[in-house]
Formats: C-alpha cells, sequence, structure tokens
C-alpha cells in the first residue's frame, strides 16, 4: 500500500496547453523506437549541413572564375575567406538564437534557420563576383542559428534511452551534411560542360556553373521548412514562463495547490539561472569540442583543394566530380556506422574514451595521405576512399560524444542558451579553420622543395598538431564530468 501511493506521488505533473507537456505524455506512452521523430530531425540537420560545406570542391574554381587571385598559388587564400564568411556570421548570433528558442522555443528557430537556406543558399549560387559571395554566406550563417536549438530538442523528444541515438542523428546527420553537401557540389557543379546533353551553356546553369548544387539544396530545405510546421515543440511553457517540474512530491503538492509547495515554486521561479561560464563540466566540453571543430573544418577545407589541385602542386588533379564521388562514399559509409554501430559503441566505451580513440588512430591517418598522393589508379582510389570513410567516421564520433557531455551538463532551462554558446564558441574556431587553411595550403604549395615536410606534408602535419592537442585536452583534470 505505501508503494502504491509513492508510485502515485511519483507521477509527473501535466500543465494544460503546455506544449512541453504534451510531448512528455507523448514519450510516456510511446514504445519502440521513435522513426518519425527520427526522421525528422535528420531531415532537419542535414537541410542545414548540407550548404556549410556544399561549396567547397568548386570553390577552387569559383573563385579563379571571379579572377580575384593573381596567381593560381594565391587561390587557396581567398577561398579560404569565403569558407570562413559563414562560420563568422553564425558566431555572432548563435547565443542569440540560443536565448530566442529558451524564450520562444525550439521550433521557430529551427524554422527560420530553413528558411535562411532557401533563400541566401540560392543567391549565393548565382554570386557574380567574390564580394556576393562573401556576404551571401555571411547571411546564411547569421541567420541559420538551428544546431543549437535542434541539439537541446533532440536531448528533451526522446525517451531516456533512446536519447544517445537521438543525439547521434544530429551529430550524423550534420557528418553527412557535411559530406554529401560536397558530394552534390561536385556532382552538380559546371553542369553545362559535364553534361551538356541536358544544360546548354545559354541556360541559367550554363552562366550560372555552381547554381544548381545550390538550387537542389534549397529546394530541400524549402520541404523541410513546410513540414517543420507540424514538429511539435518541446520548451516548457507554465504559466507563460518556461519551467519542467520534476517527478517528485512537491510537485504533485504544488499542482494540488498546496502552499508550501507553492511558496518553494516561486523560490524557484526567483532563482536566477547559473552562469555558464562558471560550469565548468559544460566550458571544458565545449572547448575540446571547438579544438576538434577546428581541426574538422580546416581538414575538410583542406581535403577539398588539395583533391583538384594540380599534381606538380602536390595534389591529385581531380575533377570536382570525382571529390564528389570519394564523398558520397564516406557519407554512406557513415550512415552505415551510424544506424548499426555508434549506440552500441557509445554505450560500452562512454563519449569520454571515444573522442581519445577516435583523436589518436586520426593522427597516423592523416600522416598517411601525402604518401596516398604518390599513387595512381586504382590503389588510389581505394586507399583515398578508405582513408576518407574511416577519418570522417571518427570525426562524427567525436563530435556526438561531446554533443551528449554538453547537453548532460545543464539541465533544460539553460539547454538551449548551453548549446547556443557552444555554438558561438566553435563557430568562431570553424571560422579561422577555413582561412587558416586556406592559407596554410597555398604557403605549403610554395614550399614544395623544402628539406622539412615539404609541400603537403607540413600541411597534414599542422592538422596532426591541432588534433593531438584536442586528444591531450580530453584527460583530466582539463576535461570535467557532471557529476
Amino acid at each position: 500500500m505505501a508503494e502504491g501511493c509513492r508510485e502515485t506521488l511519483l507521477k509527473k505533473v501535466y500543465y494544460d496547453e503546455c506544449p512541453g507537456c504534451v510531448v512528455e505524455q507523448r514519450k510516456e506512452l510511446q514504445r519502440g523506437l521513435p522513426i518519425k521523430m527520427l526522421v525528422s530531425v535528420w531531415l532537419i540537420v542535414l537541410s542545414a549541413a548540407l550548404p556549410i560545406s556544399s561549396l567547397f570542391p568548386f570553390l577552387y574554381f569559383m573563385i579563379r572564375d571571379f579572377h580575384i587571385a593573381k596567381r593560381e598559388e594565391d587561390i587557396g587564400y581567398y577561398a579560404g575567406y569565403v569558407g570562413s564568411s559563414y562560420m563568422l556570421g553564425r558566431v555572432l548570433t548563435s547565443i542569440l538564437w540560443g536565448m530566442v528558442a529558451d524564450r520562444y522555443g525550439r521550433k521557430p528557430v529551427i524554422i527560420i534557420g530553413t528558411v535562411a537556406v532557401v533563400i541566401f543558399n540560392t543567391l549565393f549560387g548565382l554570386s557574380v563576383n567574390f564580394w556576393m559571395a562573401i556576404s551571401t554566406r555571411f547571411l546564411l550563417g547569421s541567420l541559420n542559428g538551428l544546431l543549437g536549438p535542434i541539439k537541446a530538442y533532440a536531448s528533451e523528444a526522446f525517451r531516456e534511452e533512446h536519447q544517445a541515438l537521438g543525439m547521434s542523428t544530429v551529430s550524423v546527420a550534420w557528418g553527412i551534411g557535411l559530406i554529401i553537401g560536397p558530394a552534390l557540389g561536385g556532382f552538380l557543379a559546371q553542369p553545362a560542360d559535364k553534361y551538356p546533353s541536358i544544360f546548354s551553356k545559354s541556360s541559367i546553369f550554363g552562366r550560372f556553373p555552381y547554381f544548381l548544387p545550390c538550387l537542389c539544396i534549397s529546394a530541400l530545405a524549402f520541404g523541410v521548412t513546410i513540414t517543420s510546421f507540424w514538429l511539435p515543440e518541446t520548451l516548457h511553457k507554465h504559466n507563460g514562463k518556461a519551467r519542467l517540474d520534476d517527478d517528485s512530491y512537491e510537485a504533485l503538492e504544488a499542482a494540488n495547490g498546496g502552499s508550501d509547495a507553492n511558496e518553494k515554486q516561486k523560490t524557484e521561479e526567483q532563482t536566477p539561472k547559473e552562469n555558464l561560464f562558471k560550469n565548468w563540466p559544460l566550458m571544458s566540453s565545449i572547448i575540446v569540442y571547438c579544438v576538434f571543430s577546428l581541426h574538422d573544418m580546416a581538414y575538410t577545407e583542406i581535403f577539398s583543394l588539395w583533391a583538384v589541385s594540380p599534381r606538380k602542386f602536390g595534389g591529385l588533379s581531380y575533377t570536382t566530380e570525382d571529390v564528389g564521388e570519394v564523398l558520397a562514399i564516406s557519407g554512406f559509409g557513415l550512415f552505415v556506422f551510424q544506424i548499426t554501430l555508434y549506440p552500441y559503441i557509445e554505450r560500452l566505451l562512454g563519449p569520454v574514451i571515444i573522442a581519445r580513440v577516435g583523436g589518436i588512430i586520426s593522427i597516423p591517418l592523416l600522416s598517411s595521405y601525402p604518401f596516398i598522393a604518390m599513387l595512381t589508379g586504382l590503389s588510389l582510389s581505394v586507399l583515398l576512399n578508405c582513408a576518407s570513410v574511416v577519418k570522417n567516421v571518427l570525426s562524427i564520433t567525436i563530435v556526438t560524444g561531446l554533443f551528449i557531455l554538453q547537453n548532460r551538463a545543464v539541465d533544460q532551462k539553460q539547454r538551449g542558451a548551453a548549446n547556443g554558446l557552444a555554438m558561438t564558441a566553435m563557430s568562431l574556431f570553424k571560422a579561422i579553420g577555413p582561412a587558416a587553411g586556406g592559407a596554410l595550403f597555398s604557403w605549403a604549395q610554395k614550399r614544395r622543395d623544402a628539406a622539412i615536410l615539404p609541400g603537403s606534408q607540413m600541411i597534414f602535419f599542422i592538422l596532426n598538431v591541432v588534433e593531438a592537442i584536442a586528444v591531450l585536452m580530453t584527460f583530466k583534470p582539463f576535461l570535467t564530468l557532471h557529476e
């Protein structure tokens, strides 16, 4: 009897007209995998991630067509500025979008983000000069602030046993977008040259050779925008204030009008929120995440520039289509990994061990790239594809583990702001990544005859130094776990 009373008291209290409570009730009744919600989150994140790196395979040729670089070796510098402008825009607005998500809900920020992709990604494809390309990318980054809120959304929309799968859905969809985006860019850029029987030189796709991949991504984002209107909101709004009640006796008493509990509720609502900057488990995981992000973004830009650059500069002399093929295979490998292995590995090792192991394996892998470039034919294709799949699987595994640590470090009422803070810091590092990567690439091309680490060897050595620093930071006393 006493056990039955306790069970009754521990039932969760739900508020009328609170969208977050509706989601909580739905979660209580849910059995089995929430496939529909997983697909929705996956598509939203994919549509936001695709435009971030879709430009990298054709950016070398786009900058060349703008005639702004005086020498071929200088193209990397200008490519880095265009790649960084998106992330610079995100640096300036990520905390704002996190605060908006905590105040007004996750759903409005998600919809604004996908609308931004529809408009500004399309305009980027129609760029006629260097400055138009930079400004459209900057505006796209400023208004597409949904990654922080969608991470908070994924941690709230799924039952506890499915949260790791929900968070890995966000990170893997993001990772697949960062890989499939360049694949689309590679296959669909310059269509009048590649597919003259379908696209004529006089058509819009002939006059704007980089418009087709941007249009396809914007079309997907438009479809996602429409379907996002049916997404359930997960933010709790109790009496006009965002608040989540605990499964407790006090919560039940508060709902029944208990005076002591009401006083406690008022006190809790008046208690100032914890200063996120003093939350070291959160801040340490964000800093480690930033260093890994710097490495990943620099790698993403450098890989495409390295692959399409001439062999005389230490590159592979690949076409945009060849790069697209490599990245499409990597994206498929990443997708298979997510749906088969990741949840088990996360449960077995935990997020911190995953980040360490992934970072350590990446170092010898990247060191092999300059030697892979010496191969030709089938051996080059097989080894490059294997290396690319492994590298991207490791990167996404690391990022997913750090996502989980960040969301465990704060409660719901601050999760949007915490993810916004993480996005701002990460975007700053990712803004540095393409600019530094482009400058490093141009510099390395000019020192092909150096005695120590000539040409591309220097590029991958510096990437490995950054990765090694990130791995060291995953150890105590720097990285602290939330109790």
